[in-house]
C-alpha cells in the first residue's frame, strides 16, 4: 500500500483519459458480517423467541461492560428511538430549549420536536466540525432544558467543558454516540459524560443490528422508566410473560411506545461487539492511510486526535472546495459513482433542509461554519471490510477526478 501511495502522489500531475472505473460498485458503509452472526441468528429463529428476550438481556450486559458498566443499558429499536425516549425521560415539557450542533443527522432535531422541545443550533468549531461549547454558552437562556452535544464523525466533542456548562446553568446532558461507539475523550469513554447517552447499530455503522440502538442511563430509576416507555408503557420486563415460568399479566403504567429491540437484532450485536476492538483496529489502519495519501491533494482532511482521545473512525471525510479543486462537491460525488466507488454526505447543514426552514425559521447563513463543512463535505468508503484492493481503488478515483 506504501508504494500504491507514491504513486497517487504523482497523479495528479497526469492527465487521465476514459476513467478506468472499478469493475463492481463499492458500497458505501457495507459491514464486515462473519459465520458467529450468522449461526447466532439461527439459533435465535431456531429457539422461535424472536422478540425482545435473553439475547437482548445478553447484548445489553456486554454493552455496559465494554462501557465499563458505569450506567444502565437499554437495549431498543434505533439511536432515534434512544433520543425521543432519552429526551421524554429526561422530564421535558413543552416549550423546552434544547441545544445542539447544526451539522447532524435530521433525527437528533427530529427527536427534540416529537418530545415536544425547542432545537436550539450553536454552531460547530472550524477545526473538528462538532458544536463550539463557546457557541453553546451564546445560547443557554433561563428556557434551556438541556445539551445534546453530537460526536460527529467518531471524534469526541470536549465534553469538560460541555459538562462545565451543564453544571453552571443545572442542565442535563444527552449525548448523541451514534457515531461513537469505541470514541473516548481524555480516557473516558463517549456515551459516559452526561446523564442519558444513545447509540446507533444502523447497517453502516461501525457495530451494527441491521436496526437497533441503545441508551446508557447515569441512573437506574431512569433506566427503568426507559424499558417501560419502549414497550407500550407496560410494566418492567413485560417480555417475560410467555416465558416458562408462566403467563404473568401487566399493567400500562403510562402512555409509551413500541421502541424494543427484538432478539434476532440482538443476536447480530453479540459478535458484533466481540470483534470491536478488531474492526477498529482495520479502520485505524485505512484511516491512516488516507491521510498519508491525501496529504499532498488539494483537499481538507480530517484534523489529527489530540493526546488523550481515540477516534471511533466511523466516517473519513474530505472537503471538496470548487476554488481550490476545480470542481465542486456535487460534481465530485457524481464523479466517485460514475467510478464505481459508493460516497456519502455527513451532513448537509440542517438549516439546509426546507422543514427546518419553513417551521423554526433558520437560515443557514446564521451558521457559516456548518454551512460551508455541509456543503463541502464527502465521506469516502470506511469500513472493516474493505480489502487493500478497495482502499486503493478509493484513492484511484479521487485522485483521477481531481486530476
Amino acid at each position: 500500500m506504501r508504494q500504491f501511495a507514491f504513486y497517487c502522489t504523482k497523479t495528479l500531475r497526469k492527465t487521465f483519459n476514459p476513467v478506468r472505473k472499478k469493475d463492481n460498485f463499492l458500497v458505501f458503509g457495507s459491514p464486515k458480517i462473519e459465520n458467529n452472526e450468522i449461526q447466532e441468528v439461527v439459533d435465535t429463529l431456531k429457539s422461535t423467541w424472536l422478540g425482545t428476550g435473553p439475547k437482548v438481556n445478553l447484548f445489553e450486559k456486554e454493552f455496559n461492560q465494554y462501557k465499563d458498566g458505569e450506567y444502565y443499558p437499554v437495549a431498543v429499536s434505533s439511536c432515534t428511538a434512544a433520543l425521543h425516549l432519552s429526551l421524554v425521560a429526561s422530564g421535558v415539557t413543552r416549550g423546552d430549549e434544547f441545544i445542539t450542533t447544526p451539522l447532524t443527522f435530521c433525527s437528533t432535531l427530529n427527536a427534540i420536536i416529537h418530545a415536544g422541545g425547542v432545537p436550539v443550533l450553536a454552531d460547530i468549531d472550524p477545526v473538528t466540525y462538532n458544536i463550539d461549547p463557546a457557541e453553546i454558552e451564546k445560547k443557554v437562556n433561563e428556557k434551556t432544558k438541556a445539551i445534546v452535544p453530537v460526536h460527529l464523525n467518531g471524534r469526541c466533542c470536549e465534553m469538560e467543558k460541555i459538562k462545565m456548562i451543564a453544571e453552571n446553568h443545572n442542565l442535563k446532558i444527552i449525548e448523541d454516540c451514534a457515531h461513537a461507539i469505541e470514541s473516548e475523550h481524555q480516557g473516558k469513554k463517549a456515551g459516559t459524560f452526561g446523564d442519558f447517552s444513545c447509540f446507533s447499530f444502523y447497517a453502516t455503522k461501525n457495530l451494527t443490528t441491521a436496526e437497533g440502538g441503545m441508551i446508557l442511563a447515569k441512573s437506574e430509576e431512569d433506566a427503568k422508566r426507559l424499558k417501560t416507555l419502549a414497550l407500550h408503557g407496560m410494566s418492567n420486563d413485560a417480555w417475560k410473560r410467555y416465558s416458562d415460568e408462566g403467563y404473568k399479566h401487566y399493567l400500562v403504567k403510562e402512555c409509551g411506545f413500541k421502541y424494543n429491540m427484538t432478539d434476532l437484532q440482538a443476536a447480530i450485536g453479540i459478535h458484533q461487539l466481540r470483534r470491536i476492538e478488531e474492526n477498529w483496529e482495520r479502520r485505524k489502519e485505512i484511516w491512516d492511510f488516507y491521510r498519508n495519501s491525501f496529504s499532498s491533494f488539494p483537499v481538507r482532511t480530517p484534523a489529527e486526535v489530540p493526546n488523550g482521545d481515540k477516534h471511533g473512525y466511523h466516517i473519513f471525510n474530505i472537503l471538496v472546495d470548487d476554488k481550490v479543486c476545480g470542481i465542486n462537491r456535487d460534481q465530485f460525488l457524481n464523479e466517485m459513482t460514475r467510478h464505481n466507488i459508493g460516497v456519502g454526505v455527513h451532513y448537509l447543514s440542517i438549516p439546509e433542509h426546507p422543514f427546518y426552514q419553513n417551521h423554526l425559521d433558520w437560515n443557514a447563513d446564521d451558521y457559516p461554519l456548518a454551512k460551508t463543512v455541509g456543503r463541502q463535505t464527502v465521506s469516502l468508503p470506511l469500513s472493516a471490510k474493505l480489502s487493500d484492493k478497495d482502499i486503493e481503488d478509493v484513492i484511484k478515483a479521487v485522485s483521477q477526478i481531481l486530476a
